[in-house]
């Protein structure tokens, strides 16, 4: 049984929790550009320089006409050799004078610059709450990057109920399509870096002048971080909670789209206590720890038009889009005492029977979102789990001669 100090958390949680949805729930409707945060939400400031774990992040707002926004964590492996981080990390101001970057920037011939794979993820939060910038969210992706030596990009998708379903599932999809663009992007910048061309301002470190791929203000359009240090075609989605189920339906609409977002590849995908409801242990954990069906079927309210709500909605399924023998390996997170636990063994169940790597990790005595709450972030379960997925997502993500077996 979960400790002491669960029992107590869960039962202040659900006081809580259902206190805000009854709110959600009587607030006015919302808007297209939607909100990613809630005000009663504890934030993490981003840090672009690295900070004592050895993770630099900064924030990112990639889609002018909504709220959709990003928050990039950068580990510190992936300047080389190590001994050149302090000279690496800041850039300081000659003066006092214009606005300077006070973070980490990727020297522009890539010196010392190493590739790590991609990790795309998505908070949970019953749809109504989280953020990629919250503290929970940002111990656990700071724990991710180290862990599995990769960039973590979390991604700040519109809340319900100010932007209901399937918007959620379209930032999911603008999201890889924009981590696309990047990669073509910096290629692109790449090949103009060293051009001579004449009547432009302002000249390389070499005295040739340079030109850069910019938007209508002058603005840079390439994520300097990305194009130095990420390798799309290793690309990870880790979902969380309501977050697993846009992981998935990502993962289904990229194997759809074919070539479309090339050169993502997406190779791997981890659902973390997936959202999915429909089971038998609906019945047997129905008053279950922090999420219990009650709270959740509040939480699908907010999250679903009102013409569209129903318990077999395929939002809160797997979903057939694709055929199951095209989707990538996926590795799901199950906890003992969380009453959606049945579906998402049966959909790994489906996976394996068509030859997907599809194993189920399961945690005794664990609660829902036991490795990412963060009342539960230091336990050493939650520590167990995020090594865990580590070991696996290296089979996917490692250079080739440098797999960890499993």
């Amino acid at each position: 049984m979960p400790s002491i100090k669960v029992k107590v958390y869960s039962v202040l949680f659900k006081f809580f929790l259902k206190r805000k949805l009854q709110t959600l729930i009587e607030s006015p409707g919302g808007s297209p550009y939607g909100v990613v945060s809630r005000p009663d939400e504890t934030v993490a400031a981003a840090n672009p320089s690295f900070s004592a774990d050895g993770v630099a992040t900064k924030d990112l707002h990639i889609d002018p006409l909504t709220s959709l926004s990003v928050r990039i964590f950068l580990p510190d492996s992936a300047i080389i050799p190590p001994k050149s981080i302090p000279d690496l990390r800041v850039r300081t101001p000659s003066s006092r004078r214009g606005v300077v970057y006070g973070g980490y920037l990727p020297e522009k011939n890539g010196r010392n610059c190493r590739k790590l794979p991609v990790i795309l993820q998505f908070h949970g939060g019953g749809w109504v709450s989280g953020g990629s910038d919250t503290v929970a969210n940002d111990v656990f992706c700071r724990r991710l990057a180290k862990l599995c030596d990769a960039v973590v990009v979390a991604v700040g998708y519109r809340l319900a109920p100010e932007s209901r379903y399937p918007a959620a599932f379209e930032d999911g999809v603008k999201v890889l399509n924009w981590l696309a663009k990047q990669e073509n992007l910096a290629e692109c910048d790449q090949s103009l870096v060293n051009r001579r061309v004449g009547g432009l301002e302002g000249m390389g470190g070499d005295g040739r002048r340079r030109m850069q791929i910019v938007d209508g203000f002058g603005a840079s359009l390439v994520e300097p971080w990305l194009a130095a240090h990420g390798d799309s075609s290793r690309c990870v989605l880790l979902g969380v909670s309501c977050g697993a189920n846009i992981a998935n339906h990502v993962a289904q609409y990229c194997v759809k789209a074919g070539k479309l977002f090339e050169p993502v590849r997406v190779v791997a995908q981890v659902l973390m206590y997936p959202f999915f409801i429909g089971s038998s242990s609906e019945i047997n954990l129905c008053n279950s720890y922090l999420y219990d069906k009650a709270m959740s079927l509040l939480a699908w309210k907010l999250f679903l038009p009102d013409q569209e709500f129903k318990l077999d909605h395929p939002a809160s399924k797997p979903g057939r889009e694709v055929s199951l023998k095209y989707m990538p390996p996926t590795l799901t997170i199950v906890a003992e005492h969380d009453w959606m636990r049945d579906p998402a063994i049966s959909y790994s169940e489906e996976l394996r029977k068509v030859n997907v790597d599809a194993p189920v990790l399961d945690y005794t005595d664990a609660i829902h979102e036991f490795a990412t709450l963060d009342a539960l972030l230091n336990t050493p379960q939650a520590q167990a789990c995020s090594e865990d997925i580590a070991i696996w997502v290296k089979k996917y993500i490692s250079l080739r001669g440098n797999e960890l077996s499993y």
